[in-house]
């Protein structure tokens, strides 16, 4: 979860300055949370002390309202509606790491995806993006292999895997749907060397930098065995008290990296 956050984070200033290099400087005095990692504390919190995901995904915007929120998700979130609107973007993927963590089992996992994403995400692809980052997250904490994760995210979800990034990236654009974002933030796990080489790989694609990178950043983590202090103490000096409270409780209940000198 940590991993997703880092990713958001350093990802944040180049959403709008796209980058085609893993050149960059990791973290800038303008890097900040966006509404993926507002979206994912959201889900954690749901997952760490009940309640109904609609409900407190509509919490979350109302206390941070101006973090970058999509204009579907921002109108359904102000509003009374409770009903999904068929969105088929990556923000259901974005969000969904904490349920990698809270459940003990590959259909449990799956089965958690699919009902944080469809609140908001009904479309099919919608939830895949979810099920599938959930899957590669879960299957990195378990100890799989690059190889093994590759393959049954290509067989389960039919995703195309087996792309360099050299390839993908020089006519790679700006595109913020499941099926043309997700798979690229997991390639870019899956040819990194490191936790921040994953997402130095995710922000060089030049597409919706911070929730690619943020997808990538999730997988890496479980898959690394954590976050590096560095890193981790960056995104403790930009996260809110609020927000570090909620995610120091979910990793001391359920695992995963930890804010460095944030009590759980």
């Amino acid at each position: 979860m940590i991993g997703a956050i880092a990713g958001d984070i350093i990802g944040s200033v180049y959403e709008a300055r796209p980058l085609k290099s893993k050149a960059f400087r990791l973290f800038r005095e303008d890097s900040c949370f966006t509404d993926d990692t507002v979206l994912t504390v959201a889900v954690a919190d749901v997952l760490l002390n009940g309640g109904n995901y609609a409900s407190t995904l509509k919490a979350y915007y109302r206390r941070y309202p101006h973090r970058g929120f999509g204009y579907s998700f921002a109108r359904w979130a102000a509003s009374p509606e409770v009903a999904p609107y068929g969105s088929y973007g990556n923000g259901a993927a974005m969000r969904v790491s904490p349920v990698a963590w809270a459940r003990t089992d590959l259909d449990q996992v799956l089965a958690e995806a699919r009902t944080s994403a469809e609140v908001t995400h009904n479309h099919p692809e919608g939830i895949k993006g979810a099920q599938a980052t959930a899957a590669a997250v879960f299957l990195a904490r378990s100890g799989e292999q690059k190889s093994a994760i590759r393959h049954y995210l290509a067989v389960r979800f039919g995703y195309d895997l087996g792309r360099a990034l050299d390839v993908i990236r020089p006519g790679y654009r700006f595109d913020v749907s499941c099926q043309g974002s997700v798979p690229e933030a997991i390639i870019a796990f899956l040819e990194s060397d490191s936790f921040e080489d994953a997402i130095r790989s995710a922000v060089s694609l030049g597409g919706d930098s911070d929730t690619q990178a943020c997808i990538a950043g999730a997988i890496a983590e479980a898959y690394y065995g954590g976050v590096p202090g560095d890193v981790a103490a960056e995104v403790v000096e930009r996260l809110d008290v609020n927000l570090a409270a909620t995610v120091s409780a979910f990793t001391g209940r359920f695992g995963g990296a930890r804010l460095p000198g944030i009590p759980a």
